[in-house]
């Protein structure tokens, strides 16, 4: 082996003890909480948009196994959290995930809906939770004990998992509706207030997937 190819060597070790270390200071806990059993990080997608659904992911990581790279997904790409969400589906011992639509979200208001998908997202689990780590929330009619954590997307490994699922579940449905409404590139903006959005609500009105309760300062 040359200087060179020692260099990189060198450096692609480097890297992955860093990225170990990152991993290790982002699972405490879940490490706290191991002694409890199965323990379920959970977050959501879609709170802020002007359309589309709100969806949650419930992630039930194996213990001691670590996914490289994972992370909060709004400090990935789009192409990071492609391949990670495929890593995480094929290594997690369960993932949930609940959807609930605009016309949900404008019945029972976004924070309600949040909590719906996330509560879907909990049942669908193969593997039952017995502790749930939540992004900032305390979710009610769930009998299962919760540890809110702020910022949990950045602090724990099993909620930047669920984040992962959640963002690109939703990615995914946002790119088949901007099929389907083409003028108001859903595939690009995800249903987020943007510039040509708004304007593409004024001209054209609303759409299906459009959350009244969100849309009333642009459309009558």
């Amino acid at each position: 082996m040359n200087k060179r190819e020692e260099e990189k060597k060198r450096r692609q070790e480097e890297k992955l003890k860093k990225e170990l270390d990152r991993l290790e200071a982002m699972s405490v806990y879940e490490r706290e909480y191991a002694g409890w059993g199965a323990v379920c990080g959970i977050d959501e997608a879609g709170r802020g948009p002007l359309a589309g659904p709100v969806v949650a992911g419930a992630v039930i990581l194996p213990k001691d196994e670590k996914i490289l790279y994972v992370n909060d997904s709004k400090k990935l790409s789009e192409k990071k959290r492609e391949m990670l969400y495929d890593e995480i589906m094929s290594r997690a011992l369960a993932v949930g995930v609940g959807v609930v639509g605009p016309e949900r979200i404008d019945e029972i208001n976004i924070l309600q809906a949040t909590y719906e998908a996330m509560r879907m997202a909990v049942a669908q689990l193969k593997v039952q939770p017995d502790i749930l780590l939540n992004d900032a929330v305390t979710i009610p009619d769930l009998k299962v004990r919760q540890v809110p954590i702020v910022k949990g997307d950045a602090k724990s490994v099993s909620i930047a998992a669920a984040s992962i699922i959640a963002k690109v579940t939703r990615d995914r449905l946002m790119r088949e509706y901007g099929q389907v409404f083409p003028e108001y590139e859903f595939a690009s903006n995800k249903g987020y207030g943007t510039k040509s959005h708004i304007e593409a609500l004024k001209t054209y009105g609303p759409t299906p997937i459009h959350r009244r309760t969100f849309i009333q300062h642009f459309v009558q």
